[in-house]
């Protein structure tokens, strides 16, 4: 479904006119399956962020390729309706001056559905999020930081994507906020039979959520392993790196 083949990134280290580049990412392949979970995981600094936008074409590698069933990831035709994102910083993926009902209604828009539709889908996603059609109205700021993700997450929902990349997409809340939410995905994953890509450093919600891991260090791919096999993991880094969820 999503195939990563042989991608590097690199950034000009110093400045607009500098010469020499930092190494991000360095020989990513891998695979993501129709419907699956996988985590991304990784101390800051593995590249794991960087990698993300790649995956939503919101940058370019410098090397390899990134396909959606063959087709170009950065190709905006390609990821309309297949994928879409949640990230960290809540605060600014709504615009202060949009309602929810306003920012909702942004990628539905995009379906062509007619209004009468897209009001009933509004608030039908909403009720999915746990938040009831009062919050149509409301601005980001009369929100708190759970109540704005739930947003977040009806939004990318809305145009029924098969896959939502989800960066770092609790690592912002409170813990029994992050509980609720990682609830909600669960079932938000099984209603619409979509699959997730969920980039974290927080590796026990990984181990909750995700089919498989793959684990990243210093820009590079250090493994991948079933989470029924998290206990057989290979390399040292890994086996530290999960020691708090297999003791």
């Amino acid at each position: 479904m999503l195939t990563i083949d042989h991608v590097e990134k690199s950034y000009k280290k110093g400045g607009l006119f500098a010469r020499e580049r930092q190494q991000v990412l360095s020989n990513i392949s891998f695979d993501w399956k129709q419907g699956e979970c996988l985590g991304i995981i990784g101390e800051s600094g593995s590249g794991k962020s960087t990698l993300g936008r790649l995956l939503l074409g919101i940058e370019k590698p410098d090397q390899g390729s990134i396909l959606w069933e063959g087709k170009r990831i950065d190709d905006r035709r390609t990821r309309l309706g297949n994928i879409s994102a949640v990230f960290q910083d809540y605060t600014s993926s709504i615009n202060p001056f949009y309602t929810v009902e306003q920012a909702m209604m942004e990628p539905l828009k995009l379906q062509k559905k007619n209004r009468q539709e897209q009001e009933g889908k509004i608030d039908q996603l909403l009720n999915q999020v746990g938040l009831d059609s009062s919050y149509r109205k409301k601005y980001p700021h009369e929100l708190s930081g759970g109540e704005t993700q739930r947003v977040c997450i009806a939004r990318a929902v809305s145009t029924e994507p098969r896959c939502i990349l989800l960066d770092e997409a609790v690592s912002s809340l409170d813990g029994s906020v992050q509980i609720q939410i990682l609830e909600l995905l669960k079932s938000l994953r099984t209603q619409y039979n979509m699959g997730y890509i969920f980039i974290t450093h927080d590796i026990q919600a990984a181990a909750y959520m995700c089919d498989r891991v793959m684990i990243m260090r210093s820009g590079r791919i250090e493994e991948i392993v079933g989470i029924e096999h998290l206990k057989d993991v290979q390399s040292p880094y890994a086996r530290k790196l999960l020691q708090m969820i297999i003791a």
